[in-house]
């Protein structure tokens, strides 16, 4: 989920960080007084802009990358300078490309120049002491997140991610509290710069003629803001039964393990007992709630470790996934440019990212590569970025990117549901056998822990900003706003007292850091609704979670044609041609989890759930 795609190298890639990338709403129609007339057509302006963007992502790709596979002084400062000098030209591009607005124009320049103005996911004011002001809020907001730890005394402080560790191995009550509020008290010091952060950014976005900076963010889904909104809501519609159930059954095993005292089965649960710190993925629980022990654990770490496989041959198995499909194969510089190793000479960063460093043949992932099924699985599915990044390289750079956000992240997902027990008999990673049912019911709640538990989560983050922006979440509401939202969606509260001298959402990284998270929640249910589609095409028959796309050329054309057309077009002509439908849906997760959702209505019927 937060695997770094092309975009995400830094702003260089406009979009594609902001969690969308799509003109449906722009702001063109905002009249702007002070725009200088344009000494260039719309479309002169528009190629002029691709030519320096595609030299810009050239140098600013080639920094990050340096920065982040040889961590030093030198590097920073190489990578800082690079970052400001596009940061320089983006905003002042914007300021011209303004001056097209009113203008008719053919719908793909039109397109292109609202894809420029929505490339940063907080737009400066024209001010230049306002301008300053928000960059060192950023820059602060983020460097107090990264810099979190929870100190229990002046000589013991635990840093972020040990903390995230010990919430997933720790099953004691009190000690998963401690970690939990001591995370929290992190972000104190964040609520009223954050305050101030949204002042400035609505008056950006305010400037480039949205009412604010959450309907700038939801103007990148080709719909209206408000249409989009009541199509997140349907989704989530769609799902939720299956989230119910699913809670149902997890209050009722925390209740045996912790006492019906401290979990009441008619309400939320505590929200430091779901083994993440965040309670947004619950897999670290499966131990406790699978429904049969034991049964068909499949253990593929065993066969990777007797066979010796590296970090290349992992990495070869997951490009012949692809290659199975009629893509082709990766380029020579992918081997011989890609980090798959840990250096024993110097800091990198090991959190595995796939990259597009110059729009063209110039792909890499970097990882520390161990010899997991876990690892396997993310090879697989950064591969999915590397593989829409090599396909759209013949679109012009304002058109590189993912349909919208959400498409991007579930490319490798799709291939990743792929990877059933019968592929990897197939390519020798575990021995063939039958399937019992009771094996495919714990597989689903292995996977609904993750990608289920997940779904309200990925909605209601933005869901907090987009009332924030709006001044609908006042600064005297912050966290009780963030509370209720996670009451009603997630069916969590906390276990302690909270109040308005918190700041809750802080806590989580994209809050600080202003990365929209709508795009993980569409990710989730794109990833099942392609597969459903693909599946239907490879011509399978059966149950929905039994399918594998290997080897079908025919779902590999349909799947490449999507990826070619990145983001040239609104997202509903991308979707239409793969699945027969311009709308996004959720019931393919339904489908999917048909085998769990039996099990767990048998086995909670006349139970009440709910909170």
């Amino acid at each position: 989920m937060n695997k770094l795609h092309t975009g995400c190298l830094s702003l260089a890639l406009l979009a594609a960080c902001t969690g969308g990338n799509d003109d449906i709403v722009p702001a063109s129609d905002a009249p702007v007084a002070d725009a200088a007339a344009p000494t260039e057509t719309a479309q002169e302006f528009v190629a002029r802009v691709n030519d320096e963007l595609k030299e810009l992502r050239r140098e600013l790709g080639a920094a990050s990358w340096v920065r982040s596979t040889y961590i030093t002084g030198d590097t920073a400062i190489i990578a800082a300078a690079a970052s400001e000098r596009y940061a320089k030209w983006h905003s002042e591009t914007v300021q011209e490309a303004m001056a097209y607005d009113g203008q008719e124009l053919d719908a793909s320049t039109r397109r292109a120049l609202d894809l420029l103005k929505l490339g940063t996911s907080a737009p400066s004011p024209d001010d230049a002491a306002k301008r300053k002001e928000l960059a060192e809020i950023t820059t602060d907001l983020e460097g107090t997140y990264g810099a979190g730890a929870y100190c229990r005394n002046e000589n013991e402080c635990i840093p972020g991610s040990e903390l995230e560790q010990l919430m997933r191995d720790t099953r004691d009550y009190d000690e998963l509290l401690e970690y939990w509020t001591g995370w929290r008290d992190v972000a104190v010091p964040m609520r009223e710069p954050y305050a101030r952060f949204v002042e400035l950014a609505n008056e950006g976005a305010s400037e480039l003629g949205y009412p604010d900076l959450g309907d700038m963010w939801k103007s990148n889904y080709d719909m209206s803001p408000a249409e989009f909104e009541a199509e997140s809501g349907k989704l989530w519609s769609q799902v939720k039964p299956l989230y119910d159930e699913l809670h149902c059954h997890v209050r009722a095993k925390l209740g045996e393990v912790y006492g019906e005292d401290k979990v009441p089965q008619d309400g939320p649960i505590p929200a430091h007992l779901l083994g993440n710190m965040w309670a947004q993925q619950w897999s670290s629980l499966y131990d406790l709630v699978a429904p049969y022990p034991g049964v068909g654990d499949i253990d593929v770490d065993s066969t990777l470790k007797t066979k010796n496989y590296s970090p290349q041959e992992m990495t070869r198995s997951a490009e012949s996934f692809y290659v199975s499909l009629g893509m082709p194969r990766l380029p020579d510089t992918f081997w011989e440019r890609s980090q798959v190793t840990k250096p024993r000479d110097r800091d990198v960063v090991c959190h595995a990212s796939a990259w597009g460093l110059d729009g063209g043949n110039d792909l890499r992932i970097k990882m520390c590569i161990q010899q997991t099924y876990d690892e396997l699985r993310v090879i697989y599915h950064e591969l999915g970025h590397n593989y829409y990044q090599g396909a759209y390289k013949n679109q012009p750079p304002l058109f590189q990117d993912s349909a919208h956000g959400g498409f991007h992240e579930a490319i490798g997902d799709v291939v990743t549901l792929s990877m059933t027990p019968g592929y990897l008999a197939k390519v020798g990673l575990v021995k063939e056998g039958e399937d019992d049912p009771r094996a495919v019911v714990n597989r689903q709640m292995q996977m609904a822990l993750d990608k289920i538990a997940f779904l309200p989560f990925g909605k209601l983050v933005d869901e907090w900003r987009w009332g924030v922006f709006s001044g609908a979440i006042t600064p005297e509401n912050y966290n009780r706003a963030w509370w209720d939202l996670r009451t009603r969606y997630q069916g969590i509260a906390p276990a302690v007292e909270r109040t308005e001298t918190h700041f809750d959402p802080g806590s989580k990284y994209h809050v600080p850091s202003n990365v929209s998270y709508t795009r993980y929640f569409l990710a989730h249910v794109l990833m099942f609704q392609l597969h459903r589609s693909l599946c239907e095409i490879a011509g399978h028959e059966g149950e929905l979670q039994a399918c594998s796309i290997y080897n079908s050329k025919e779902a590999g054309a349909k799947f490449y044609a999507m990826l070619e057309a990145g983001a040239s077009q609104p997202w509903q002509d991308t979707l239409e041609a793969i699945t027969g439908t311009r709308e996004m849906d959720a019931t393919a997760i339904i489908d999917y989890f048909a085998p769990l959702m039996g099990y767990l209505k048998e086995q909670y019927e006349g139970r009440s759930c709910g909170w």
